[in-house]
């Protein structure tokens, strides 16, 4: 069992410094309420909005934005997983990056970009399947547009990912109420896995969040739901709850 908060987070724009500030007050809260494990949105750092501005803040995975988020995983003991742009040679990535403060950070990097707005500030990455172990439990990472892609979670899922963290940007309107309430469940479901689909909230750039995180379980069902404000959602990832499921919706079994 693992306890799990998901942030959504209202950027301050293409500002790292206070983005940062901003998750390491998260952090502390969640640590307050015994998580080990904090999740923030899509480009929570770095921000989603902020347009070409965004890749002035680029960095490397050995930069100090990665630097600074194992720090505070370190001072609080929550591991985090953030959202930033990553600079490689002359490449810009959709990235998150995972840390404990301690062994090596794990990054995942955007496969399915969305729209002409990121394929103009970022480059694609093919799909990878990214697992790293949190308290003995195997997760997987993806990025919002990412896990619409039934393929992608199949993958991870396949591979071992008991839980997927999916940090996204999702816009509001009916699509992204309908992504959020109906299939990241499905996806849960059909893989037997846990997901915690994390938003950002109100206004960055030209962008208005639908929010709605949600962290869904292997039967389907909502362990927690956000609103259309920043919140922080903590909950109990206990995989043993869901054996009858496994026991019943054996798909990765019999494909």
């Amino acid at each position: 069992m693992i306890r799990l908060s998901a942030f959504q987070m209202q950027t301050a724009g293409p500002d790292a410094a206070a983005n940062l500030a901003h998750i390491e007050t998260a952090a502390r809260e969640a640590a307050r309420a015994g998580a080990t494990l904090l999740v923030s949105p899509e480009l929570g750092i770095t921000s989603y909005g902020g347009g070409e501005d965004i890749l002035a803040l680029a960095e490397p995975a050995d930069g100090e934005i990665v630097d600074r988020l194992g720090r505070i995983a370190r001072e609080t003991g929550v591991a985090l997983v953030g959202g930033f742009a990553e600079k490689d040679g002359d490449a810009v990535y959709n990235s998150a990056v995972y840390t404990d403060g301690s062994g090596k950070p794990s990054v995942y990097r955007k496969s399915h970009l969305y729209g002409d707005y990121e394929r103009n500030l970022f480059m694609p990455e093919k799909p990878s399947t990214c697992l790293f172990s949190h308290r003995g439990m195997t997760l997987g990472m993806l990025i919002c547009y990412d896990v619409e892609f039934p393929e992608n979670v199949r993958r991870l899922a396949l591979a071992g990912a008991e839980m997927i963290l999916v940090p996204t940007a999702t816009p509001k309107g009916a699509s992204g109420t309908f992504i959020a309430e109906k299939m990241i469940p499905v996806r849960a479901f059909e893989n037997q896995i846990f997901i915690a689909y994390v938003n950002n909230i109100g206004r960055d750039g030209d962008f208005d969040y639908a929010g709605r995180s949600i962290i869904a379980a292997p039967d389907g069902t909502a362990l927690a739901t956000a609103g259309l404000s920043e919140q922080l959602l903590t909950v109990d990832i206990e995989p043993q709850l869901y054996a009858r499921s496994r026991s019943e919706n054996t798909y990765l079994r019999d494909l």
